[in-house]
């Protein structure tokens, strides 16, 4: 989850690069190949292997896929999980804020020439590789007390010095050409990251940002930006009503002083976290949470800004479903209602019975939370009686929520329908979901009948590249009696902060191990 500081290593960096260079070779691969399945330089593998190089536990796991070796155990940093299931949960736990904001916002303080203050701010991996990115074309980003984010840029960004080693690994970074365009005229940008759950096209984000005079070309590795600005004569329709996308046509619209209309915008948590926190930066917009924004923006902007984006609508759902498949009473607080609601109704429809207080404000002043209480349902569940399938742009199921209803629909009587039909690949990952004992049927890549309820069964499972994928096998492990042990959980930590201690904290038997 965090980098690993020298003083919590078990190895030293050069002990590291020793091993890697070993392991390698013993693999046939050189340097250069090496380098290429990493998608980094040669150049770093270099420095890696002579142990001139810090390595995140990220980067660590990535090296023990390609090499198809685990490299080292970290003392308190979570490799595998080993899981003693078959417990109820208890108690209460409060949700973090919207990591998807997070970054968005990371991206969006660029815009700004002042200081931006990010409140309560997780600390997970996607956040750590954004920063990165921004420290190296010469941001200055520090952690203050309270997971508080202080960015302040530079008078010029050294964009020839962008991380692509950090920048490759999150989708995220493709948003900072709608922020950079205004400054630059050219630059570039390293292929985009993140989970593997198959092509995933950047389509949307050209086409939007063409009405802006912003040409995107991808050639080598990376994408090559070319900017005439000019403010769009005609309404910006989005290709793909995508949330990254809509964040990207916004940040283009935020310093054209002319109005802009984006239509088929997203609605998302994160997209209206990004419009409140350009509204306090002074750009005015009309019709947050709809499918049309009206943007009037602001050709510069100095001000020093503080903000905290909202909570996590999928981290919510995540205790939701765990609640759920283990047949456990909790509360979980300052959950975004609105964002759940559809959710809720579902898993009312299906026999879950909860209760839900009044709401109130996040600390953005503009979302509305409320707490909940989860009941036991002693196998009373039942399957929906319609498929259940994602909508983008948060108009219906969200699209990181939908994969939480694999483990629920396990537990309920009857056949379930889980249509997601946004990943190509994201579907074939929920198979792994059969070793701890799933009924569940691959109709084709984006489509699984679940017959339930499931007999719960313990393994051993090395985690998915999928993010939601490798936390259902968690919830399923919670559930399944004995002890299950989920490997490789990095890809966990790009997501969740503390994933295994949280869940600990309201009865689960999870522990952190590491291998030698």
């Amino acid at each position: 989850m965090h980098d690993i500081f020298y003083g919590q290593m078990h190895h030293t960096n050069e002990q590291i690069g020793l091993l890697i260079s070993q392991i390698r070779q013993e693999r046939g691969l050189t340097q250069a190949e090496f380098a290429r399945r990493l998608n980094t330089s040669q150049s770093a593998v270099n420095r890696m292997e002579h142990g001139n190089q810090n390595l995140s536990l990220e980067t660590l796991g990535r090296i023990s896929e390609v090499l198809n070796k685990q490299i080292i155990s970290l003392g308190s940093n979570a490799v595998n999980l080993r899981i003693e299931g078959g417990y109820e949960l208890k108690g209460e736990v409060e949700v973090k804020t919207s990591k998807n904001a997070a970054v968005a916002l990371l991206c969006a303080s660029l815009l700004n020439k002042g200081t931006t203050r990010l409140k309560r701010v997780a600390r997970i991996e996607e956040v750590n590789r954004i920063i990165e990115v921004l420290t190296s074309i010469g941001v200055q980003v520090r952690w203050l007390p309270g997971n508080e984010l202080e960015i302040k840029p530079p008078a010029k960004l050294n964009l020839e010095n962008m991380n692509k080693e950090a920048a490759r690994k999150t989708r995220i970074v493709i948003m900072l050409a709608g922020a950079l365009m205004h400054d630059y005229s050219k630059f570039e940008i390293p292929y985009a990251g993140g989970c593997e759950l198959g092509r995933r096209t950047i389509i949307p984000h050209i086409y939007a940002l063409e009405e802006f005079g912003t040409i995107v070309e991808a050639h080598s590795g990376q994408y090559t930006v070319t900017v005439k600005k000019k403010l769009p004569r005609r309404p910006v329709v989005l290709y793909e009503m995508s949330d990254i996308a809509t964040e990207n046509a916004i940040m283009a619209a935020a310093r054209f002083e002319g109005e802009t209309v984006i239509r088929q915008a997203s609605a998302n948590y994160m997209v209206q976290d990004l419009c409140f926190f350009l509204q306090k930066l002074g750009v005015k917009i009309e019709g947050i949470g709809t499918p049309v924004l009206k943007i009037k923006g602001v050709s510069q902007i100095k001000k020093n800004v503080s903000y905290s984006p909202s909570e996590d609508p999928v981290e919510a759902m995540t205790f939701i479903s765990a609640a759920v498949t283990t047949n456990s009473t909790i509360g979980i607080k300052r959950i975004p209602i609105h964002f759940l609601e559809l959710e809720l109704l579902k898993l009312e429809r299906m026999g879950l019975k909860f209760n839900i207080s009044k709401t109130y404000k996040a600390e953005n002043g503009n979302t509305d939370l409320a707490d909940i209480t989860i009941y036991k349902h002693n196998g009373t569940l039942r399957a929906p009686e319609e498929k259940l399938h994602p909508l983008a742009g948060g108009s219906g199921i969200n699209i990181d929520n939908l994969p939480y209803f694999v483990p629920i629909a396990a537990v309920a009587k009857g056949r379930t329908l889980i249509h997601d039909w946004v990943y190509e690949d994201r579907a074939l990952m929920y198979t792994e979901m059969k070793k701890i004992g799933v009924n569940l049927e691959l109709a084709d890549p984006h489509r699984v009948f679940i017959d339930g309820p499931t007999r719960w069964r313990s393994a051993e499972i090395v985690a998915p590249s999928g993010l939601r994928p490798a936390v259902l096998l968690l919830i399923g492990m919670l559930a399944a009696g004995g002890t299950s042990t989920l490997r490789n959980i990095y890809t966990i930590n790009r997501g969740y902060e503390d994933l295994a201690v949280r869940l600990n904290s309201l009865g689960a038997r999870i522990t952190i191990v590491h291998e030698t």
